[in-house]
């Protein structure tokens, strides 16, 4: 498959991206990321948009990786897509008995029929066939459709009840105390159920109240995700491979630069934030080793405080 990327001159960053998004929205499948104009190393675009599909796959724990790999194979084009928790199942032995009320595939990755990277200047496009000048004339005047709901009044629950939670805590600290453990992630799923909202609206908020550099909307029928993470999870460019984890966290305060200040060194001092993020940075250096390079396997970062609007965090880089 040949496709052709043609640039063309934008005036207004903000305003493109909204309209690219909005236009992207119209497909049964579509993948927007932004990076918010962070201007962080390792970051190879400022936005980019995948709509549509000519190929695609979708597969459940089992033999998925298998399936993607031959996909994969027989491709010559971008491809963009999920892989899912259970994928674990697949590389270790480990099996999964907790719920999914969401119901995305354990992966799925897709051929777009256009492909949009858009910066300060310009948007590119990216077709099969020739229709670059229609789509752009589309994009820059599409009308920004007003947002379908009002607010909802959610209702947020949790999985664990206080009682519950303080005595899964208790087990816990008793297998620290027999040696079966060091250190433990507890975590638990916050859902509602039963509410109407507009994902799109729902993104546009989240960027409005934290843009964040690995921003994305990700569409999937009818199925949605609404990201706002800070977090990289993994970048392979070349032969080379990055991990940038994310564990300590701490409140932002920008209207006191004092108290903001404040934060940052208790958090960049914190026996117990260090203590979490060193486990993580030992965790990824274990699982790089298993496919890089024997000895080539670096910790470039280690427990650095990024600022971000809502929070400052505590990031280590592994490569």
């Amino acid at each position: 498959m040949n496709r052709r990327f043609i640039s063309f001159p934008i005036a207004d960053l903000q305003r493109t991206k909204l309209q690219m998004l909005n236009w992207g929205n119209r497909f049964n499948i579509c993948c927007f990321l932004d990076n918010h104009n962070y201007h962080l190393s390792h970051n190879s675009y400022e936005c980019l948009l995948a709509a549509g599909a000519v190929a695609q796959i979708e597969a459940h724990s089992g033999n998925a990786l298998d399936q993607l790999t031959f996909f994969y194979s027989g491709q010559n084009d971008w491809l963009f897509g999920h892989l899912a928790y259970d994928l674990k199942n697949e590389t270790e032995a480990l099996s999964s008995s907790k719920p999914d009320g969401i119901g995305f595939p354990d992966l799925f990755f897709f051929v777009p029929e256009f492909i949009l990277q858009l910066n300060e200047t310009s948007l590119t496009i990216g077709s099969t066939v020739e229709n670059h000048q229609q789509i752009f004339d589309e994009i820059i005047n599409f009308k920004i459709q007003e947002n379908k709901y009002n607010s909802p009044s959610a209702v947020i629950n949790n999985r664990y009840s206080k009682k519950e939670y303080i005595a899964t805590v208790e087990k816990l600290r008793q297998h620290i105390l027999r040696g079966d453990c060091y250190e433990i992630n507890l975590c638990q799923e916050f859902y509602s159920e039963n509410i109407s909202i507009d994902p799109l609206r729902l993104y546009n908020s989240l960027s409005v109240a934290s843009p964040n550099p690995f921003s994305a909307f990700y569409k999937l029928h009818q199925r949605y995700l609404a990201c706002m993470s800070p977090e990289r999870y993994l970048k392979k460019a070349g032969r080379r491979i990055l991990s940038q984890p994310i564990k300590g966290t701490s409140k932002r305060i920008p209207e006191d630069p004092l108290m903001d200040n404040f934060n940052i060194n208790k958090l960049r001092y914190s026996e117990k934030e260090r203590a979490e993020n060193i486990m993580v940075v030992d965790l990824v250096r274990n699982d790089l080793s298993k496919i890089c390079v024997q000895g080539s396997v670096h910790v470039d970062e280690l427990c650095e405080i990024y600022s971000f609007p809502q929070v400052h965090q505590m990031i280590s880089t592994i490569s």
